[in-house]
């Protein structure tokens, strides 16, 4: 059976991103997407758009797709938060815009860490401020920028609170 949460979220929050990046990019822009392909790559694919993904490596520690690979925009979708260093990651790439969207932290709820998975945790749930701040301490100026709530299927007092409380924060940023 398939929740709630499967049926609304990921098809809410990969449209949004998606027409922000379709309010932004160029079909014509080839972009770098951290992470392996998924359907969020796929989807923007299949909307036109060239994106090439990195092969899971840990960013962390080794940056050579950030390198080695041509493109004009660098597209991290709830990857920063998974990174001990994303100044690192952002200091090391060559594009000359960033799409980037994180998980904003909130006060009602502790950061996320999967029981199943030691690699699925959050380091940094970030504050708006926080990402700005990285993002233009790495050389870039936020052009625009987006938040916005995501509802889940349970019951309680969170779940009342997620529905209104933004927590996804997107950015575009230029090279300055």
């Amino acid at each position: 059976m398939v929740s709630m949460y499967e049926k609304t979220y990921p098809k809410e929050r990969f449209k949004i991103t998606l027409d922000f990046i379709k309010k932004h990019l160029s079909t014509d822009e080839q972009i770098l997407d951290l992470g392996v392909e998924n359907p969020l790559s796929s989807l923007m694919k299949q909307s036109g758009f060239k994106v090439i993904n990195t092969s899971g490596e840990d960013l962390d520690d080794d940056q050579t797709a950030l390198q080695k690979n041509n493109y004009e925009v660098l597209t991290a979708f709830e990857i920063f938060e998974h990174l001990l260093n994303p100044y690192t990651v952002l200091k090391n790439c060559k594009a000359n815009k960033i799409v980037i969207s994180v998980p904003l932290k909130l006060w009602f709820a502790p950061a996320y860490q999967s029981k199943t998975d030691s690699r699925d945790r959050h380091f940094h749930e970030f504050e708006e401020w926080q990402l700005d701040w990285l993002i233009e301490k790495c050389g870039y100026k936020i052009i625009d920028r987006k938040k916005w709530a995501h509802k889940v299927g349970k019951w309680g007092f969170r779940p009342f609170l997620r529905r209104f409380t933004p927590r996804y924060y997107l950015i575009i940023a230029e090279k300055i």
